[in-house]
């Protein structure tokens, strides 16, 4: 009997180490985990403290990371990660600087957004007016073409009369004043048209310098911004080989993708050298709403298996 206890022992236990060695995740369940589901090699998480400040509920979070578990899980077609309210492994949401800077960066991205659309609609105005005076310009130089004409035919008209020294009747008089009086009238109406288009010229580039000010101060504040706010490193979050820690996320893709890093170094992976990444360092190129693993991901966990 003795025999046969000791030989179960030593089977159990070899069983167990092969099984950690093969499936490092395991490391991080209970010796209680690990006798009650002994065929299962997922590692079991659950969501512990999570700040109020953070505006998201226990229940949200384990949506997020039930989400960033499914990162791993299509992009490997395998089952990584189950949630379990006794796991030893907790997720954690801890308030700090990094959130209240994060908030922060929030705001003035907000501010940027709002001068970039202003800008871009002024732009619309200034382009369909500057369209409008090219056309007006353009009927202008007609006008004013015509009324040259005009003026001319008038002054050969009456050249011709002094060279003839013609004596006009009186109804043939009558009609010449009309046609002077005709270009008085049309020449004060070309001149306000003229001033007219002058101050929707002026007016234009009024707006014009308006908006190089706006854009000036736009591109200066961007380059605060960028000085400000350095790309996200992930060590707003941390896996410290008992628990996640996350600190400091901009949005829900942000907070999934994050969780999805720090479960990946729980599965015993490193940092990897593609910008793209689920594994790179800083979070810059990935494609946070629709993301999945890379082919880089997926080779480091496979090298990490063998």
């Amino acid at each position: 009997m003795r025999f046969w206890i000791l030989f179960t022992l030593i089977v159990f236990t070899a069983y167990f180490a092969i099984q950690r060695t093969m499936y490092p995740q395991l490391n991080h369940n209970s010796v209680v985990d690990r006798i009650s589901h002994p065929l299962d090699t997922r590692l079991r998480y659950r969501i512990g403290e999570v700040d109020p400040r953070f505006n998201l509920s226990k229940e949200q979070v384990q949506n997020l990371a039930q989400q960033a578990a499914d990162i791993w899980h299509v992009g490997t077609m395998k089952s990584l990660f189950v949630y379990d309210p006794n796991a030893q492994l907790s997720i954690n949401l801890i308030y700090d600087q990094r959130q209240a800077e994060s908030t922060t960066r929030n705001q003035e991205m907000r501010i940027l957004e709002n001068t970039q659309q202003y800008t871009q609609s002024e732009k619309q105005k200034i382009q369909q007016l500057n369209a409008e005076l090219d056309t007006a310009n353009r009927e202008l130089d007609i006008q004013k073409s015509n009324y040259q004409n005009k003026v001319d035919q008038f002054n050969q008209l009456v050249n011709n009369l002094n060279q003839t020294q013609q004596n006009l009747n009186a109804s043939a008089r009558l009609e010449l004043d009309q046609q002077k009086n005709q270009l008085v009238i049309e020449q004060a109406q070309l001149k306000q048209q003229l001033d007219d288009y002058n101050q929707k010229v002026y007016s234009l580039n009024q707006q014009v310098n308006q908006l190089n000010a706006v854009n000036q101060q736009f591109n200066q504040s961007v380059d605060q911004f960028n000085h400000r706010f350095q790309p996200r490193q992930f060590d707003k979050g941390v896996f410290d080989g008992k628990m996640i820690q996350v600190y400091e996320f901009e949005s829900d893709d942000d907070l999934r993708v994050t969780i999805a890093h720090e479960l990946g170094h729980a599965l015993g992976l490193d940092h990897n050298t593609d910008p793209k990444a689920l594994m790179f360092p800083t979070m810059k190129e990935q494609n946070l709403q629709n993301f999945h693993l890379t082919a880089a991901d997926l080779a480091m966990l496979n090298s990490n298996n063998r």
